[in-house]
């Protein structure tokens, strides 16, 4: 097992030089998260909301596809950024799974989240390179304990694989955290971006993925986060993922908001439409309400998808 006192990531990579090439992770994330976990569990939450009773337990999580940082009209980044920071801002998820975020566009978020956030990943190409798939969390509520990254292809531990057919790069990002408000309990998050071209590649993908699931601690709860690609309820890679003991938290929600696509490309929304994007759990997990997050500026979204959201208790 790996030291507790501090974050340990799981060197599964070719050799320590290819690992150093593919960790830049924030400044934070090894210094703060032990103090972190010796921080008491009642604290003040931000924007003065006053302190959170040691009762409550419930994390609100989000999966979001970021749309890639880009310089073109009318939906640029430095347009989009100050819609993605109200909506973040509002929201205060403790635990986001990003997808498409470049280097600097992931340090512009955890910048406009504040000080109490910190995130893990790599760039998909390996270091700053290509597309992140970041993990965001509240230090204040969540520890890193463990992390590490693989690739959806033939060869998960060679940094940049891509042997599918793909029309991209696509990998896994997991951390195991410890729930500061839980009484330090652990569990597994995993965040994915599967391909958009090819189903065989997206297949491919969702079997390793359940294949890797199925390796962790089975006794710890597990949450899946991701830009699916497919439809849920209408693809086998939804049916692989449920196969791999997973549920999906929108139909198991006590409460849920309106249904609509998640991705909408900058058009209007479609009401009952596909969902893409998805957050999925073992089933101990305890899922009070899920949203779709509709929030837009003026007409201007944060992201050609919307947000997905979910309440939930680890047990």
């Amino acid at each position: 097992m790996p030291h507790r006192s501090r974050v340990t990531r799981r060197l599964g990579l070719k050799s320590a030089l290819a690992a150093a090439v593919a960790l830049p992770l924030s400044s934070t994330a090894l210094s703060s998260s032990a103090a972190s976990a010796e921080e008491p569990a009642e604290r003040q939450e931000p924007d003065g909301e006053p302190p959170v009773d040691r009762a409550d337990r419930r994390l609100r999580t989000m999966s979001f596809n970021l749309r890639f940082a880009s310089t073109t009209e009318p939906h640029s980044w430095a347009v989009r950024r100050p819609v993605m920071r109200e909506l973040l801002r509002r929201e205060r998820p403790h635990l986001i799974g990003t997808q498409e975020g470049l280097y600097q566009q992931v340090r512009d978020i955890a910048s406009d989240l504040g000080p109490h956030h910190d995130w893990i990943g790599t760039g998909r190409a390996g270091g700053s390179r290509d597309e992140f798939m970041a993990v965001f969390y509240d230090t204040r509520r969540l520890a890193p304990l463990e992390y590490d990254h693989f690739w959806l292809s033939d060869t998960p531990d060679v940094i940049g694989s891509n042997t599918w057919g793909g029309g991209s790069i696509r990998m896994v990002t997991w951390v195991r955290f410890s729930d500061l408000r839980d009484g330090g309990r652990e569990f597994y998050f995993l965040d994915t971006h599967l391909d958009n071209r090819s189903q065989d590649a997206r297949a491919r993908a969702a079997a390793l993925i359940a294949q890797r699931i199925a390796g962790l601690d089975r006794a710890l709860p597990q949450l899946v986060t991701g830009d699916f690609n497919v439809a849920a309820h209408g693809n086998p890679v939804y049916d692989t993922m449920l196969g791999a003991g997973l549920t999906d938290t929108w139909d198991t929600a006590a409460e849920r908001g309106d249904l609509y696509a998640t991705f909408h490309g900058y058009r209007p929304l479609t009401p009952n439409g596909d969902r893409i994007d998805w957050i999925l759990a073992t089933p101990g997990v305890t899922v009070h309400r899920a949203d779709i997050n509709t929030f837009s500026t003026d007409g201007q979204f944060p992201s050609d998808h919307l947000p997905v959201q979910a309440t939930l208790t680890l047990g």
